[in-house]
Order: C-alpha cells, then structure tokens, then sequence
C-alpha cells in the first residue's frame, strides 16, 4: 500500500510544486515507485515543471469520464523510470470533481506505487480539504518569513482536524548569509514556533529556480543534496537536514557573504 502524502501551505509562492517535484525525484532516486499527482486542478503547472506537457494524453477528467484507465493517463519520467506523473486539467469548465473521485482513481493504482505525493492548491479552500482527504500524512511547505510562518500555523490547525498519520513541516528558500547575520529564522526558531516536526531544511538556490525555467525538476547537481536528504528523512526516519550556513562560514564562506549582499 502506497504511502499518501500531500505537499500543502497555507500561502502561493513558497515553493510548494518545487518541493512535490524533487522530493517526487529523490524517492525515485531510492529505487521506490513514486506518482506524483497534481490536484491544483485549473491553475496547475506540475506538467510543465516536470517536462511533459508535451507527452499529455489523457488526464484526470479523461479517467473520471470513463475515456481511459488511471493506468494509461500515467507518463513516465524521462530520467526516473521509477518516477510517474499523473496530468491535472489546465480547465474544468463546470465539471465537480471531489476528493470522492480522486480517491477512486487512486484507488485504481495505489497498489503499483510506494508514495503518492498529492500537490495541494495553496490556501485552506475547497481545493485543500480535497486533496488533504486523499491523504494520509502531509508535508506543509514554509518560507523563513513571519506571513508564510503564521499562515502555515493555520494549515496546521485545520490538519489537526484530520485523521492523518502524521504532519511535518519543511522550511524553504533559506538563505545561511542572513541566518548568521541574524536577519532571517532558522529552521530551529521556526519549528518551535509553529510547534510541528521537521522533515527538511531547503536552501534560497538559483539552480532550482533555473531548473523550473527550463522546464525539468533539479534532477543530479549539488543542488539537490536537501532533496536527498528530505527523501531518506522521509523513507528510513533519518534525521538530518541541510546546513544552509555551512558554505557562509569561514574564511571563502565570509567573502561569498559578502558578495551574497550584491546579488
């Protein structure tokens, strides 16, 4: 039976689907079978991060109209082949979908898969209790600043409500110069805040922006070592998490401070 977590926050644009797509590519990368699937349905863009739009054939409201099997609306990832994503609809016109329909569908083909990651829409609408009911844990995705903290404090009471089996948290777009600098939270200050558990710490990096520009998750680079981490957290109950400071310390990690400061 395949492990149901959704990626939720309580704000848009803290990095939710960049989170769902790397952390979709790090458990491929321990050889699980993962689906990701997007439930952010009329303003989604998991497709286009991941690099198949073009490959679109059927999709979740193909499925639901009997046009095709979950199993065919799946497409694979090019460089994962553990890695598979099920396409949202860009439109639903008047068509209803609810969390009822969603769990069908994954009820159709939870048995071939270890995780299915949900991306959720941001904010606590009716597109949030829709895919937190197709959960059985979530992951709530927050930047170091105080509006995207106090909204995830809201996301977390309402999942409170919720029979999930468990609920953490994940800190994004981190940046070690203003940590040491005393000009941003750190993960730490954050957890005890929100009073949550942490599953992972990702950094403020320019190559995981770059590499949703181009269309395609951060795949193999140095950039991706918090993903990893934030997979083996996950899957074998680690507990380590990335030092976003550690390359601001020292004597190159003063001047790379400095220079942060002008870029």
């Amino acid at each position: 039976m395949a492990r149901k977590i959704v990626i939720t926050s309580g704000k848009g644009g803290v990095g939710k689907t960049t989170i769902t797509t790397n952390l979709g590519v790090a458990l491929a990368n321990l050889n699980l079978k993962v689906l990701i699937l997007d439930v952010d349905f009329g303003l989604n863009n998991l497709d286009v991060v991941m690099g198949v739009e073009n490959r679109v054939v059927y999709d979740v409201i193909d499925v639901l109209k009997g046009k095709c099997r979950a199993k065919q609306a799946l497409i694979q990832d090019f460089f994962n082949p553990t890695l598979y994503v099920l396409p949202s609809v860009h439109s639903v016109n008047n068509f209803n979908i609810n969390s009822e329909q969603i769990n069908f569908i994954i009820s159709q083909i939870e048995s071939m898969f270890d995780y299915i990651i949900i991306d959720c829409p941001a904010g606590i609408e009716v597109g949030f209790h829709r895919a937190v009911k197709c959960a059985d844990e979530a992951i709530v995705v927050t930047t170091p600043h105080i509006s995207a903290i106090r909204d995830a404090d809201k996301v977390l009471s309402l999942l409170n409500s919720y029979n999930l089996s468990s609920i953490k948290i994940l800190v994004n777009r981190v940046r070690g110069d203003l940590i040491l600098n005393g000009e941003m939270f750190n993960e730490n200050t954050i957890k005890d805040y929100l009073n949550a558990d942490l599953i992972g710490v990702v950094p403020e990096d320019d190559n995981i922006s770059l590499a949703l520009n181009i269309g395609g998750a951060t795949k193999n680079c140095d950039s991706f070592q918090p993903f990893n981490l934030i997979a083996k957290n996950l899957h074998l109950g680690e507990r380590n998490f990335y030092d976003c400071t550690k390359k601001y310390k020292g004597v190159l990690g003063g001047i790379r401070k400095k220079m942060r400061k002008y870029v």
